[in-house]
């Protein structure tokens, strides 16, 4: 942004031998071309409330580091509707569960695509992945293959022993600092035993037996994808991410991953009773076997969708438990509750019309709205009970999982992971903070990624409690 803020225009005709200087010249009058080609298109239309803009940048510079945030306080001054103009993308920000019901239940094919980022173009074998496809046919077949045979309920039953095996290892790890008197990072933990679940699930193998390369080249993968591309908001600087060197770096992740998905997937090709690993890969490789797919999958195809495993199974259901104890902790009366809740169920046997443009439904400033929910920036678990709101997609003031044609299609994966951790960890163990360390003053600072994950790791020290000593 400092580019935009240059005091002069005088030029040291030296320097202009100096390589990053001319970069610097050509994206100054790059910016201004694009400036006045837009002024020269530009038409009267009947726009919603817009906050004031930039020349060329538009309202970027308002986005901030949290943008769930951002956006929902400009949303507060000017409207739920919001027309945003980021750099060259114009953008209706919806932060109101009525408008997000009516763009999902009335609009929904209309709303079905997702803009083709750069990062996703590169890293998900060119949006061939079930979270970036365009809506279509192939789309249509994708998530099908996914529901019917990956996250039906009766799969995800399937793999309850891996939940078993995965979480018993967490909370024997846990159990062993507790009898040390040494405190854990949490989060650490929560993460790698997301990442051991998914990977057996999708590839019959912990990320460990990979060197750990599963898990590091998904998290390298996730930061990427968020990264800020010059191309996805100015078509015509796309050589910036180029020079930035952010193209390189992707690139790189994609071959690593591309590489190491290859090996695996030929593994199991050359099995020849598929029986031996009923995992992801196992399950897709004999349905193409059998020819019982509608569609042929090339082996791009089967490498994007196991990829969509790792980026929305790993670090949104880690981050999700990671923030439940976090608040838990910060509120020891609430953690009370939930602990005999939980006691008490294993006992029982627990287990308006507009130009075509970007639309954004920011579920953060919807599931925060004080016209929906009473307290809303406040954490009271209570107010779910007896409630009819849940969060499968139908009830819009609360949509963790998204709804419509483009709601997530792991849901069952993910919550019977969330609530089979989360019910070990509160059951087994009481949690205190560090010595010194205030649980109301806990923390919670946010760090923005494709999810929201807690800024500072949660470092707890686990105490077993005297019904277990």
């Amino acid at each position: 942004m400092e580019l935009l803020l240059l005091p002069s225009l005088e030029l040291d005709v030296a320097k202009l031998y100096n390589p990053l200087s001319l970069t610097l010249l050509v994206l100054v009058f790059s910016l201004v071309v694009i400036w006045l080609n837009k002024q020269a298109k530009g038409t009267k239309l009947n726009l919603p409330p817009s906050p004031p803009k930039l020349p060329i940048i538009g309202n970027i510079h308002q986005v901030g580091k949290l943008p769930h945030r951002s956006l929902r306080d400009l949303s507060r001054k000017y409207g739920s509707l919001l027309l945003m103009q980021l750099g060259d993308n114009p953008t209706l920000v919806v932060s109101s569960a009525d408008m997000a019901k009516e763009i999902v239940k009335n609009h929904d094919i209309v709303f079905s695509n997702r803009p083709r980022t750069t990062g996703a173009e590169t890293l998900l074998y060119g949006c061939s992945d079930v979270g970036f496809a365009p809506y279509g046919e192939y789309w249509r077949q994708v998530r099908k293959i996914c529901v019917l045979e990956l996250f039906s309920l009766r799969r995800v039953q399937s793999f309850q022993c891996v939940r078993d095996e995965e979480v018993e290892d967490l909370i024997n790890k846990i159990r062993r600092a507790c009898v040390k008197g040494e405190s854990i990072n949490l989060s650490e933990m929560l993460m790698a035993v997301s990442n051991n679940i998914v990977s057996r699930c999708v590839l019959s193998k912990k990320t460990e037996e990979e060197d750990g390369k599963v898990g590091q080249l998904s998290r390298r993968l996730l930061g990427l994808l968020t990264r800020f591309c010059f191309g996805d908001m100015f078509p015509y600087l796309r050589w910036m991410d180029v020079l930035t060197g952010l193209i390189r770096r992707m690139k790189a992740v994609s071959r690593e991953l591309d590489t190491l998905f290859d090996q695996i997937i030929e593994e199991h090709r050359a099995l020849k009773n598929y029986d031996t690993k009923r995992d992801f890969i196992s399950i897709i490789l004999q349905l193409q076997r059998d020819g019982l797919l509608e569609m042929e999958l090339t082996h791009d195809n089967i490498k994007a969708i196991l990829l969509d495993m790792f980026v929305g199974g790993t670090d949104t259901t880690s981050t999700t438990i990671e923030w439940l104890m976090g608040e838990l902790i910060k509120h020891p009366c609430v953690m009370k509750k939930v602990q005999e809740e939980v006691s008490t169920d294993i006992s029982n046997g627990y287990i308006d019309g507009y130009i075509e443009t970007t639309v954004f439904i920011n579920a953060f400033a919807i599931q925060r709205d004080p016209n929906g929910w009473e307290k809303p920036e406040e954490f009271i678990p209570e107010r779910f009970e007896n409630s009819p709101i849940d969060f499968k997609g139908q009830d819009f003031q609360f949509i963790p999982f998204g709804s419509g044609r483009r709601g997530c299609s792991g849901m069952a994966f993910g919550v019977a992971s969330i609530e089979y951790e989360i019910g070990n960890l509160l059951y087994w163990f009481d949690w205190k903070l560090l010595a010194g360390e205030i649980p109301d003053k806990l923390d919670m600072t946010e760090l923005y990624g494709l999810t929201v994950n807690k800024k500072v790791p949660l470092h707890v020290l686990p105490i077993i409690p005297h019904l277990f000593t």
